[in-house]
């Protein structure tokens, strides 16, 4: 009988998730480059995929005020980044996710007739991300220090190493600090009803500030994290004829 294929732990789908994510694409201990950063949101295709539909919400509903047709489009766009990486088989989750996201955003706008409601799932979004990083700092167990753990195969390292528990503290505090600017700037907007500068912000505050995250996280675990040089062997004694 042929063995049931070994069903991943939680901790190795997690590695799987982190690896896949942008911090998979930036490898501690490495000096950082403006390639590899790109890489890390997802080059320059996943810049464009991030960008182009709330680009579109802004401009055509600053200029026409029409709600479906400004939340419509995005999801048009989302729709044509799935297909073209569909034909250029490319990896076509990122561009579901994408897609998927800016369809409940629209979905909810349309239903209450709110364009402001468009930018609710992504301030759900940040509450929960700053929850999960706030709840790993009560647990002790700071996010950053987790995923780099498990990227290194470091594992609880930072436990036990002073240096890497004060870097994966100061890196975790650094994307608490993310989400809650996010928050502290998105929320007044949305309750406002002020649709076009909310688009604007999150536009500003979204992969441009996520990347400068990443580089700044980067720069705080490249040295704790880096991996020592292998001890030079000695040299043998050459043999006598």
């Amino acid at each position: 009988m042929s063995e049931e294929p070994k069903q991943p732990t939680f901790s190795e789908a997690f590695a799987e998730a982190a690896r896949r994510s942008g911090f998979g694409q930036v490898t501690p201990g490495e000096d950082p480059t403006g390639q590899s950063l790109l890489r890390a949101i997802g080059g320059v295709r996943g810049l464009i995929e991030s960008i182009l539909p709330g680009l579109a919400f802004l401009v055509l509903f600053t200029f026409t005020k029409n709600l479906v047709l400004s939340v419509t489009a995005p999801v048009a766009v989302s729709v044509v980044f799935v297909l073209v990486r569909i034909v250029t088989r490319s990896a076509v989750m990122p561009a579901i996710a994408g897609l998927l996201g800016v369809g409940v955003s629209a979905g909810l706008a349309l239903f209450t007739g709110r364009a402001e409601d468009n930018f609710v799932v992504g301030i759900v979004i940040n509450i929960v991300c700053l929850v999960v990083l706030l709840v790993s700092l009560v647990a002790r167990r700071p996010l950053i220090g987790v995923i780099v753990g498990l990227l290194t195969g470091d594992g609880n390292g930072y436990r036990t190493d002073k240096a890497k528990a004060r870097v994966v503290l100061v890196a975790t505090w650094c994307w608490v600090g993310l989400f809650t600017a996010r928050l502290v700037f998105e929320v007044p907007l949305y309750l406002a009803g002020q649709a076009e500068i909310l688009a604007s912000v999150k536009l500003i505050m979204g992969v441009p500030l996520y990347a400068g995250m990443l580089w700044v996280t980067w720069l705080l675990v490249r040295a704790a994290y880096r991996t020592a040089p292998a001890p030079a062997e000695p040299d043998q004694p050459s043999e006598t004829p």
